[in-house]
């Protein structure tokens, strides 16, 4: 099975931190607890956190943006407004043979 659909495209996600880390903290059981949803749904293919700590990069996989945007709005980080989120779509011509077989 490939991670990525062929019917659908892939999304960069690119969170950055508004708050100090400190308001981040508390919040990171719930979200990683949202990002394990999104992997078990396939949603997800790879995340992690930025090096400088001062956000974090979701690679996504969804049937469009919009439908992207509803999952990012059960974000903690995004529901209590402690990130800023920025989306790039795009349609990969190329991948490894990981992501498609």
């Amino acid at each position: 099975m490939s991670l990525i659909p062929p019917e659908q495209n892939l999304f960069i996600v690119d969170l950055h931190y508004i708050v100090d880390f400190d308001e981040i903290e508390p919040e990171l059981d719930a979200h990683v607890e949202f990002l394990e949803r999104n992997y078990a749904s396939g949603c997800f293919v790879a995340s992690g956190p930025k090096v400088p700590r001062t956000g974090g990069v979701i690679v996504a996989t969804a049937k469009d943006r919009a439908k992207l945007e509803r999952i990012l709005a059960a974000d903690p980080f995004q529901a209590k407004k402690l990130a800023r989120y920025s989306i790039t779509e795009f349609r990969p011509s190329m991948t490894a043979s990981q992501l498609s077989s």
